[in-house]
């Protein structure tokens, strides 16, 4: 085999067992709040449980707790659709590249760009209370506050594919191993989030329906995003399909985008 592709095996193998060992250390992160996210419907079989033991009427709650409530709500909601925002972006950009690209040039450099708005947003805005700008050290956010960790590394997987690709756009990285980072990558995000832990007040009324409903967006989220990975990696490899793939990863980049920004809780 020639040294160029035995050179480029090995950094596809070491990429693929960086990202495993990245999944590995992800789902380690989700571990200290997996008790919150099993399946509620099995606490209805224990004696003494029923869906009304798990919420508190409305009435019981004070107007400081509703307001509350409430502005923890609108925040999550509003973080969702304006990354969605970014992510819809990316997709019309990768769409529209060929047609863009005969105006302006650097249009290729606009979908990377994106990600990178989208992971200094998620990294720097939201969560305020984990460092650096509150209270919260990573090592007291890995025991106490798993839901603001795991935003905090979906922020660097963003930042870390548009990095990559930007690169890429700009002719610096290049070879099969840098292909690949994008759906390695991916996947690794989609598995986590799988795992991923939304927090909620329990006693708030509806309760068990909505953190349903949310766990509903979010497999639809993880099963477009392995999506996204696949015919990503697809439409990297030279084959008959490659033209197919190509467009299908920014469609679906599209969907994505739409799925978030209609998010709800």
């Amino acid at each position: 085999m020639p040294t160029f592709q035995v050179r480029t095996l090995i950094r596809v193998l070491s990429l693929t067992e960086l990202t495993l060992l990245l999944v590995f250390f992800m789902h380690l992160f989700a571990l200290p709040a997996w008790p919150q996210q099993h399946d509620m419907s099995t606490m209805e079989d224990m004696p003494g449980m029923n869906r009304g033991d798990m919420a508190m009427p409305a009435g019981h709650d004070s107007p400081e707790a509703l307001a509350q409530r409430l502005t923890e709500k609108h925040e999550s909601e509003f973080n969702h659709h304006l990354a969605g925002l970014f992510v819809f972006l990316s997709g019309i950009f990768v769409l529209m590249e060929e047609s863009l690209a005969r105006r302006f040039s650097q249009v290729r450099y606009m979908w990377p760009m994106c990600f990178l708005a989208a992971g200094l947003f998620i990294l720097l805005f939201t969560d305020l209370e984990i460092g650096p700008f509150g209270s919260q050290t990573l090592a007291y956010a890995f025991t106490h506050n798993p839901e603001g960790l795991e935003h905090k590394f979906f922020a660097i997987i963003l930042l870390s594919l548009g990095y990559v690709e930007f690169q890429r756009a700009r002719g610096r990285f290049k070879g099969l191993w840098t292909a690949m980072f994008f759906p390695l990558v991916a996947i690794a995000g989609t598995i986590l989030l799988l795992f991923h832990v939304h927090g909620g007040d329990m006693s708030a009324p509806n309760a068990m329906k909505i953190m349903k409903h949310i766990e509903t967006q979010h497999r639809l989220f993880a099963a477009t995003g392995f999506g996204i990975a696949i015919s990503k990696g697809l439409a990297e490899i030279p084959q008959k399909w490659q033209l197919i793939f190509s467009k299908t990863w920014p469609a679906l980049l599209t969907v994505l985008g739409i799925l978030l920004i209609v998010y709800t809780e």
